[in-house]
């Protein structure tokens, strides 16, 4: 099975690197993280950088495509359309399309959720009808035929372990769970929105939109909307 995650600069290192380390226990599984061309390029965090191994070009055909999503960068991906035009030829073949947080987003702007329930992070949620998707704010997994949509950032390892259990049985899935330990008992349970205190939602939601909302991005976002509007008169 040939996996291809999608890595673009500025990217969310974890919404990519968490479901790798489950979906690389696959039997057969051949991963690849895919880029417009390969090489490094740097995450988010303007710190880490992770290495671009097949370009789109050299992926025509994978089985399972894996998009992950990004505080600052996605409304600049969404805009990328060597990544939407690639994301809608290989969807065609694929046995599993998915994303990760705000990946779904990106989806979104391939045309890839229309008339579809999805989930992404919470900060994206309003963002999906706009793209003629349909949020479901509350689930961490949403499926809907072969596309399935996790929520934000953390929600890709649970992402990873339902993929594989899917693909290669619960018993797999479950061996590969104990085997990376996975076996979460946060500290704090502040993790949704429905949760969290008040003053926390509202800390957590002005750094989200901070981060989002950079100059670059109001025109990324504004190209990816007159695209949309084109799109629906044509």
């Amino acid at each position: 099975m040939q996996i291809a995650i999608v890595l673009y600069p500025g990217m969310t290192a974890l919404d990519a690197i968490g479901p790798y380390e489950i979906l690389r226990f696959l039997p057969d599984a051949e991963l690849r993280l895919v880029g417009t061309e390969t090489g490094p390029l740097m995450t988010d965090s303007g710190v880490l950088a992770l290495g671009v191994t097949h370009s789109f070009a050299e992926t025509p055909r994978p089985d399972l495509v894996l998009v992950p999503g990004s505080g600052p960068n996605t409304a600049t991906a969404m805009a990328d359309k060597q990544l939407t035009d690639w994301l809608r030829r290989v969807h065609e073949t694929t046995t599993w399309t998915t994303s990760v947080c705000s990946g779904a987003l990106i989806l979104a702007a391939a045309g890839l959720l229309d008339g579809r329930p999805a989930t992404t992070h919470w900060i994206a949620q309003s963002a999906l009808p706009a793209f003629g998707a349909e949020p479901r704010r509350d689930d961490r997994i949403v499926r809907s035929g072969k596309i399935v949509t996790a929520a934000g950032v953390s929600a890709g390892l649970d992402l990873a372990l339902w993929l594989t259990g899917e693909i290669a049985g619960r018993d797999h899935a479950e061996l590969v769970q104990l085997y990376i330990e996975y076996d979460p008992r946060p500290p704090f349970d502040a993790g949704h929105p429905s949760k969290a205190r008040k003053e926390i939602f509202d800390r957590a939601n002005r750094l989200g939109r901070q981060i989002a909302l950079s100059p670059g991005e109001f025109k990324a976002a504004a190209t990816v909307a007159w695209r949309r509007v084109l799109t629906r008169r044509s």
